[in-house]
């Protein structure tokens, strides 16, 4: 499978959940999350999930008092997003709907936050869909985009042992490679994303690497407690250098200045 912006995602469906409930998977989720959720502060959003996928970040935003409009293009996602809302009981708090990155049938301005996570890397590019993003901020509100950092190509390669591909990645600058769900990715730097942001009309705040320490980690099953002292050890380095550098993934936060 390739970056290509038609593929289904619905058939890796039951490898992302068991990702996304693993220690690597919960890592992503919770550090994305609570920046989030600081940056929102106490007031009640409108939020959309572009690429919401079977529902993680609309579960935990609107379980943090928020209204979630979640899109999807992959009809076997949606459904399993469908399903999990409707067992939290959140249903009257979420509008889920099919679509895409390219075509958001939303008015300009429409949201106060809008997140993006895990979509743009296996796009052929990020500058089209940051535009279709930030359009829909509205002023003070905040864009949220996750992708692979390109910074950290072949970290995770020669941790794992596969020196040969680490090599190739860190000699060439490629950012391309397959992923864990065996789908390939390419990398954006931080300053890039940054540069999209501002020339959308918003203003970057500090970004964050995710997944310092524990990318290589496929099989790590953490006590709960283990769990939470390598959380906020990922927190504590996800917004300094040089450790955000090395992250596998990079979290760009911007935001759209209210007008005075």
């Amino acid at each position: 499978m390739t970056n290509d912006p038609s593929a289904d995602f619905g058939t890796v469906k039951t490898g992302y959940a068991a990702y996304s409930s693993g220690g690597r998977g919960r890592l992503r989720h919770d550090l994305t999350a609570r920046r989030v959720l600081e940056e929102l502060g106490d007031r009640s959003a409108r939020v959309l999930d572009v690429g919401c996928g079977d529902g993680e970040m609309v579960l935990r935003l609107t379980a943090a008092g928020h209204q979630v409009v979640g899109v999807e293009k992959s009809p076997d996602m949606l459904a399993a997003a469908a399903q999990r809302v409707a067992a939290a009981g959140i249903s009257e708090r979420v509008t889920l709907t099919e679509g895409d990155i390219y075509h958001l049938p939303f008015e300009d301005a429409s949201f106060d936050a809008v997140v993006c996570h895990g979509v743009v890397m296996y796009l052929p590019d990020s500058a089209a869909p940051v535009a279709h993003l930030a359009r829909l901020v509205a002023d003070g509100g905040i864009l949220s985009v996750l992708t692979k950092n390109s910074l950290a190509v072949g970290v995770r390669e020669a941790l794992t042992g596969r020196y040969a591909s680490a090599r190739a990645q860190i000699e060439s600058g490629q950012a391309a490679s397959v992923g864990n769900l065996g789908i390939t990715t390419r990398g954006d730097t931080p300053a890039h994303l940054d540069d999209l942001a501002r020339a959308n009309g918003l203003t970057p705040l500090p970004w964050q690497g995710v997944r310092i320490f524990h990318d290589h980690r496929n099989d790590w099953k953490p006590t709960e407690t283990e769990y939470q002292e390598a959380l906020e050890t990922e927190w504590a380095a996800s917004s300094r250098s040089p450790y955000r550098e090395l992250g596998r993934l990079v979290h760009a936060i911007a935001r759209r200045e209210a007008a005075a």
